[in-house]
């Protein structure tokens, strides 16, 4: 069978934000198999796009297996080049689908890299202009099959990690939020890795929650998965579980700091101004500064924003 390749070697949110173009790509070729080379542990997510055949592990830059060499389509949605155009290349692809870069001459006529460009509008855009249609807002999944715990069926998550510290806003602020959802009768739990079950603890201890609120540690990525679909709001930083969100649609707040939701946020609306009243399923708090996202500390625009700010949103999240 004629293979199609999708390089998206990435984190959790990346996956997410081109599931719009992986679901483009499937109906153009719609008789090819459809390989994703990604990280491994993202599979059963790629599965739910239903765009994908199988998953073949990859890691950021590094070479491709040999098993997706000479694929009738590679199609480039890691970057903008040269690292991974060379990466792509070297897999000995009959065409390759990817921005231009100076530095790489197969690429000359492609379509051009645009700054700030709000990810999801990206890669469709590259598969337009290199004919083929894509709708950036085909952006939902379905949930997945595997039960949730029982304790998020309609409750607010509050997920305080992120990948680095630079989007991690203030644990005592997240416990501010968690303990006014309890207050106002709804369940709470805290959701993060094994290795940020600490932070999860520390949010949960400070809101007065029961240790069992604390289901950080205790799901894998698909675990994680439906008990966001199953929720009844998520409140985190920019991290992977805010797309989880957008593609189950769980009402949603989320806290940008050295990004803009314009660039990684939900379709709507882009930002949330602190005087706005208006209701949203998703909304999202920035307060316009940009800084470096993999800092060693928190970002000053995210620390900008206050718990009551917070608050105030997380009211008009419906």
């Amino acid at each position: 069978m004629a293979l199609i390749v999708t390089l998206r070697a990435l984190g959790l949110g990346d996956l997410l934000a081109a599931v719009p173009a992986l679901r483009a790509i499937r109906r153009a070729f719609p008789r090819h198999e459809h390989a994703l080379a990604a990280p491994a542990a993202l599979a059963p997510l790629a599965a739910l796009t239903g765009a994908v055949d199988r998953t073949v592990d990859a890691r950021p830059l590094a070479p491709l297996p040999a098993e997706l060499r000479g694929a009738d389509v590679l199609v480039n949605l890691h970057g903008r080049g040269p690292e991974s155009h060379l990466v792509a290349l070297a897999a000995a692809p009959q065409r390759l689908v990817a921005f231009a870069h100076a530095d790489v001459p197969r690429t000359r006529g492609a379509p051009a890299w645009r700054a700030r460009e709000h990810e999801r509008d990206r890669w469709c855009r590259l598969l337009r202009e290199s004919g083929i249609p894509a709708d950036p807002g085909d952006v939902l999944l379905p949930a997945p099959e595997r039960p949730p715990p029982p304790a998020v069926l309609g409750a607010t998550i509050v997920h305080p990690g992120a990948a680095s510290p630079a989007r991690r806003w203030p644990p005592e602020r997240f416990a501010v939020l968690a303990a006014e959802e309890r207050r106002a009768g709804r369940r709470v739990v805290v959701t993060g890795s094994a290795a940020e079950r600490p932070l999860a603890e520390r949010v949960a201890a400070l809101a007065g929650l029961p240790r069992d609120a604390v289901l950080a540690g205790e799901t894998d990525l698909l675990g994680l998965a439906a008990s966001v679909a199953a929720a009844g709001r998520v409140v985190s930083g920019d991290t992977g579980i805010a797309h989880l969100a957008v593609a189950f649609a769980t009402p949603s707040l989320t806290l940008f700091g050295p990004t803009s939701p314009d660039e990684w946020g939900p379709p709507s609306p882009p930002a949330l101004p602190a005087s706005t009243g208006a209701q949203a399923r998703h909304h999202a708090l920035w307060r316009g500064r940009r800084g470096d996202p993999h800092g060693k500390r928190v970002d000053r625009g995210l620390y900008e924003i206050g718990a009551e700010e917070a608050l105030a949103a997380l009211a008009r999240v419906s």
